[in-house]
């Protein structure tokens, strides 16, 4: 049976376009659709349980990307050839696609939801992971999944002034923004990007221009479902009780907004609102409470998130009693850990994280080997959050998706800062020891002092800080808050971060949690965040301005140099034993890597004589003596027809000199014109082509001694050499016998 296929067709307005098809792939699933940009091609696929499972007040949504190697005609790396774990790149794309989506499902649809993406075709001049968005949209808009809006995804560039959507990957190398947006036909929905320290006004323009893209996708999709046509599904909605809802508001509400305006701590106000909930309970029944579980913990949670946020639109005042704009109290401290390359503190409120540097060479780079990228990275960034961070006792899993996310932000905001001065790999890691309200930006803030306490190059610092919203459709009333803390980003309608440098934005990433945010409320976000972006970058330049002139003592030094290829042979030795021995007497790290036919060697220690007995070594392997010139020397070795000299500027680069070219005079014994140790200039006179050995002369530098008066004249009219006919022929062939006695010895 042939399959009914429906396609449509988008197109970008510059000569490419992205096809959405249904019908021919994975008909099992409740929607899929392949999306096509070039050769690349994207499988996505939604199922959703057809009822929730018991006691399930959430969305159990997981959205999954992978990208397979033959997709691009390449074998997994490692030593098992199949795709395994996620890697970090995987896990972002899944981040990006699921924080647009959840929000857009019904509050109370409960059924175990899945979206599964996966790239089938790789081109290189595509960036699959601008399509992942528009694909899950369209698996859910050609199903009968229920689900409020339709969204899409795009990347959109910025290079030589002008905005392109879904750029290349050379492209995105010249471009000075590089930002993913998630939106509705109405609203923006999610961002999140790097930027090479654009204004607030660019930012917002490069979001307008890729909303517009946004809309001719969602249009596309529109089309797509009319042809499809099927009916949303009907699910069980949750049960509700006016009564008990009523009953829980009476007795919390009051309660709850009294202790919102009291300015607590995080811990001393999470004991008063356990003890209202408790309060709560206590009016019910023990069947009630068995009963009425479900709906009571709702309303309970319901009365507390509305007093908390009234008490912000109507007071103007948050959780911890400062206003809208204001930043909790700042402290840091640098080179707080005496053996690490760089260290640093970061508190901000009740949120606190400690970074270190650690410096390396090439050989630590970061190796990136995906179907849809390979490369390396000499900057990279890890953030841990300990369950003990937030008080809490947690088996620990392994990195989660979220650590991946937030170090993967923090990184984006600090590696454009980085000079072309600094010659190492560097590693930061950021360990959360209190989270209360934007761990991520405590580690950009962080790892910006960590940085310049470790000595390296950044061209100035950076800051980050999160931004809140908490709005009321009812009334349109809305507030933007300041440095958000845990609470108001669990009760609030946005978390959006940003970072930058006092003159631009490095770095973003903005989560919505209702259906949209209108562009006045973004640029207020975005006004206020870089207010609060300068007062903390205030406070971190006052602990330390500018990196240090060098390194620690302890920590490593690295030195670059270039040698021809030739020599890259020569360096390593047989086996590698030249440069494992050079390693071990020395104590350094040497890496050589081959790039344009020239070795680029790195030279990694923290003793300077080591290091410099490195380059004296790669100076004499690489030495090459120029015709013609003068170079110093000195006698490692006697022998009875020369002497072994050896190039003072290149130890262990040694020539013969012979006995011949010690002195004008006759040389009856080497020792009556030179002895071991002596040094003295040689001129050096290129390849003997008798010997076919290099050849040097030291009474070449001499002044040729006067003419003996008593040697008798050389007759001037000698022919020359080569008029005087053959030489008698000296063959031994044609010799006579040698009259020998019976001992071997010659007659007389």
């Amino acid at each position: 049976m042939i399959p009914n296929v429906t396609r449509e067709i988008i197109d970008l307005g510059d000569g490419r376009s992205i096809s959405i098809e249904t019908g021919k792939l994975a008909k099992q699933a409740d929607g899929s659709v392949v999306v096509q940009m070039g050769n690349a091609m994207l499988l996505a696929t939604v199922v959703s349980a057809k009822t929730a499972a018991p006691g399930i007040d959430f969305l159990p949504l997981t959205v999954d990307y992978r990208e397979k190697f033959a997709a691009a005609g390449r074998f997994p790396g490692g030593f098992f050839k199949r795709e395994a774990r996620p890697s970090d790149a995987e896990v972002l794309t899944m981040r990006l696609v699921d924080r647009v989506l959840r929000p857009l499902f019904p509050d109370d649809y409960h059924a175990e939801t899945q979206v599964m993406i996966q790239l089938m075709s790789h081109d290189e001049n595509v960036m699959p992971d601008a399509l992942a968005g528009l694909a899950a949209s369209a698996a859910l808009a050609v199903s009968d999944v229920p689900f409020h809006t339709l969204i899409s995804e795009v990347r959109v560039a910025r290079v030589d002034g002008k905005f392109i959507i879904n750029p290349s990957r050379e492209q995105l190398e010249q471009s000075d923004i590089d930002m993913m947006i998630g939106a509705s036909s109405d609203s923006i929905a999610m961002v999140e990007g790097e930027m090479k320290e654009i204004s607030e006004k660019e930012m917002v323009e490069a979001i307008k221009f890729a909303h517009e893209a946004i809309k001719a996708q969602i249009a596309a999709q529109e089309k797509l479902k009319a042809a499809i046509g099927k009916e949303i599904r009907t699910y069980e909605e949750e049960a509700t009780d006016a009564d008990v809802e009523k009953k829980v508001y009476d007795l919390s509400y009051d309660k709850y907004f009294a202790v919102a305006q009291e300015s607590s701590s995080k811990q001393e106000r999470s004991e008063k609102f356990s003890a209202i909930k408790e309060e709560i309970l206590a009016a019910f029944t023990e069947e009630e409470q068995v009963e009425l579980a479900d709906l009571i913990s709702k309303y309970i949670y319901k009365s507390q998130k509305e007093a908390v946020r009234n008490v912000i639109l109507d007071l103007g005042v948050r959780l911890d009693g400062r206003k809208t704009n204001e930043i909790r109290p700042i402290w840091c401290e640098v080179d707080y850990l005496p053996s690490t390359h760089g260290s640093a503190i970061f508190t901000r409120g009740e949120t606190q994280a400690l970074a270190t540097v650690t410096l390396g060479t090439s050989r630590e780079a970061n190796v990136i080997d995906l179907p849809s990228e390979q490369g390396e990275e000499n900057f990279y960034l890890h953030y841990n959050f300990p369950p003990f961070s937030t008080g809490e006792a947690k088996p620990l899993r392994g990195t989660s998706r979220r650590e991946v996310g937030h170090g993967n932000l923090a990184q984006r905001a600090l590696k454009n800062m980085l000079t072309d001065e600094n010659p190492y790999t560097v590693r930061v890691v950021s360990e959360v020891l209190e989270s209360n309200g934007s761990s991520s930006m405590a580690t950009v803030c962080a790892g910006t002092l960590a940085l310049m306490d470790a000595g390296v190059k950044i061209a100035k610092p950076v800051s980050g800080i999160a931004m809140g919203l908490i709005s009321d459709d009812k009334t349109g009333r809305w507030a933007v808050l300041s440095d958000i803390l845990g609470d108001e980003d669990h009760l609030g309608d946005m978390d959006f971060k940003v970072t930058g440098t006092a003159d631009g934005i490095t770095a973003c990433q903005m989560d919505i949690k209702i259906e949209g945010l209108n562009y006045e409320i973004m640029e207020q976000a975005l006004e206020q965040a870089r207010e609060g972006r300068l007062h903390i970058l205030g406070k971190l330049t006052e602990v330390i301005s500018q990196p240090r002139e060098t390194v620690k003592k302890h920590a490593p030094k690295i030195v670059k140099v270039t040698i021809p290829g030739a020599f890259i042979g020569a360096l390593i030795g047989p086996g590698g034993k030249v440069i494992q021995e050079l390693q071990k007497a020395t104590g350094t790290t040497i890496v050589i890597n081959e790039v344009d036919e020239q070795g680029e060697v790195e030279i990694l220690g923290t003793d300077p004589d080591g290091m410099q007995a490195v380059l004296s070594k790669i100076d004499s392997i690489i030495f090459k003596p120029q015709v013609g010139e003068t170079y110093s020397v000195k006698v490692v070795k006697m022998l009875d027809f020369g002497a072994v000299v050896e190039y003072v500027q290149a130890p262990g680069n040694e020539v013969l000199l012979h006995v011949s070219e010690l002195a004008w005079e006759r040389t009856e014994n080497v020792s009556d014109v030179v002895n071991m140790g002596d040094v003295f200039d040689v001129k050096y006179i290129g390849i003997d082509p008798k010997t076919r050995k290099e050849k040097v002369s030291r009474k070449a530098l001499l002044p040729r001694p006067p003419r003996d008066e008593n040697r008798p004249p050389r007759d001037e009219n000698r022919a020359p050499r080569e008029n005087r006919g053959p030489r008698p022929n000296r063959d031994n062939n044609n010799r006579g016998p040698r009259n020998n006695d019976k001992d071997g010895n010659k007659e007389a």
